[in-house]
């Protein structure tokens, strides 16, 4: 009598990666937005692309994550893999900048 392992745990890589993609395509979307809606001189007072260039960067990531069904396991897994990571550099380097910037220096 041997043991078995449930179905789940041996695809346990492909419910993390769907996970991945499911999460990472509001994230996409939510850069892409925030990105629209900042002022244009806020980018180059914090040295950092244009808001033309920003907004494409963002715009095509996130269409990338979304018609990449499947993400990380998709046939389009080297383009998906590039738009998470452009989105992410927009979110966490320039994002924080640009909102500094705006709202003035804080105490």
């Amino acid at each position: 009598m041997g043991l078995s392992v449930p179905s789940v745990w041996l695809n346990l890589d492909y419910y993390l990666s769907l996970l991945i993609w499911v999460v990472a395509i509001p994230v996409g979307l939510y850069a892409f937005i925030h990105a629209l809606l900042q002022r244009a001189d806020a980018f180059t007072a914090v040295d950092k692309l244009t808001k033309p260039a920003w907004c494409a960067i963002t715009g095509v990531g996130a269409l990338l994550l979304v018609i990449s069904f499947g993400g990380p396991v998709s046939s389009f897994a080297i383009l998906w893999l590039i738009a998470l990571c452009a989105v992410l550099v927009y979110l966490v380097d320039v994002r924080p900048k640009v909102t500094e910037v705006q709202q003035g220096g804080r105490w």
